[in-house]
């Protein structure tokens, strides 16, 4: 047990100081904790790495600190990954053997509980659907008590826990599906003409990863596609404008030089005040250009990103996305000179509002007041 102190979460948004903090090592020690929390009638929170942007893993109950919960073991076709490991982890054990996870978030530093409580969405979620979705089994700690749950063993549990956000158990341990991982990409990037044109290209694109970003320009904003094709020999998809061949794991982990960037001009530390919403495919590209067209480079802050990602959810009820979602990500960072954090929050909520008179979702790992 720790003394407690005044935390935040990567969104540095809102603040709270849990009146115990506790690095638990086991599942069991999990339950300990759960079952003396309930006892003085105390809220317990699992936190990860704390990348939820807007206290979603914060308490001012008992912070439960999973990164003492680790470990990685392979077998045939699966992972047994403790709550605490990290994606980075799972692919150092994994990749030795010829295996992947086949979903990864874009950054590879977020643990393993914290995203299957999120949901989990990456470059692949178009063919595999979410992390949270390719999970054989969980270790939970359910009302005090350590039990395993799968989609035949207390299946309930199983359904409530996966995007659940830790409010209905707390997972300490996950059997993670593992697909060939090959050795080398090929990267090709696609111009887009506007979203339309960036939806038809990820449905028609024989991609095994790809993603799509809108960029500010001189003209307001641009569109591409990036296309990841595994293995050796693949022709780059029509459009095709800049191609990039990298080897698997440095493709994973292409996050992490501009991660160090972000951390060196201190833009890492600014607010991140993100919106995120599931958008029927039907009417995503009309949102996203409602959206864009009143936005200006300065609403997105210096380091902020915009992804567009359609993708399958794979049976994972307790993110309530509609039918053939389109998960648009506003990725705010509020830098100097820009938006300040009430108007990126204020804007946030306009963009919830709007996806749900067009039959959208909230994405509940977003910045959105109550």
């Amino acid at each position: 047990m720790r003394e407690a102190v005044g935390m935040r979460d990567f969104g540095g948004i809102v603040e709270r100081s849990p009146a115990r903090m506790i690095r638990p090592g086991s599942a069991s020690e999990v339950a300990g904790a759960v079952r003396e929390a309930a006892a003085q009638g105390v809220d317990v929170v699992p936190r990860g790495l704390g990348h939820s942007t807007y206290g979603q893993s914060l308490t001012s109950g008992v912070s439960l600190d999973m990164r003492g919960l680790t470990g990685v073991e392979v077998g045939a076709g699966q992972a047994a990954a403790a709550a605490g490991a990290t994606w980075r982890e799972v692919l150092a054990a994994t990749l030795p053997h010829g295996l992947t996870p086949p979903v990864l978030t874009d950054y590879l530093d977020l643990t393993v509980g914290g995203t299957l409580s999120a949901g989990g969405v990456g470059g692949t979620s178009h063919v595999h659907g979410t992390q949270a979705g390719n999970v054989a089994s969980l270790d939970v700690v359910m009302d005090g008590d350590p039990v395993t749950c799968s989609p035949t063993v207390r299946p309930g549990l199983f359904d409530a826990v996966r995007g659940g956000r830790g409010r209905h158990g707390v997972i300490t341990g996950a059997a993670l599906r593992l697909v060939p991982a090959p050795e080398r990409v090929l990267c090709c990037t696609i111009p887009c003409r506007d979203a339309e044109d960036v939806l038809r290209v990820q449905r028609e694109v024989r991609a095994d990863d790809v993603t799509s970003r809108a960029l500010p320009s001189d003209d307001g904003w641009r569109f591409e596609a990036k296309a990841v094709l595994y293995g050796d020999g693949r022709e780059p998809p029509p459009g095709t404008t800049e191609t990039e061949e990298l080897s698997f794991f440095d493709f994973c982990d292409r996050m992490r030089p501009d991660v160090e960037e972000l951390v060196a001009l201190g833009e890492w530390a600014r607010p991140h005040p993100w919106g995120m919403v599931f958008l029927p495919a039907p009417r995503a590209a009309a949102v996203i250009e409602s959206t864009l067209g009143a936005m200006t480079t300065g609403d997105l802050g210096l380091s902020g990103v915009i992804l567009i990602k359609a993708l399958r959810i794979g049976g994972v009820p307790m993110l309530g996305a509609p039918r053939d979602p389109v998960l648009f990500s506003v990725l705010r960072t509020a830098s100097p000179g820009c938006a300040s954090v009430p108007e990126m929050l204020a804007a946030n909520r306009a963009l919830l509002d709007r996806a749900r008179g067009e039959g959208g979702t909230r994405y509940a790992v977003d910045s959105v007041p109550g």
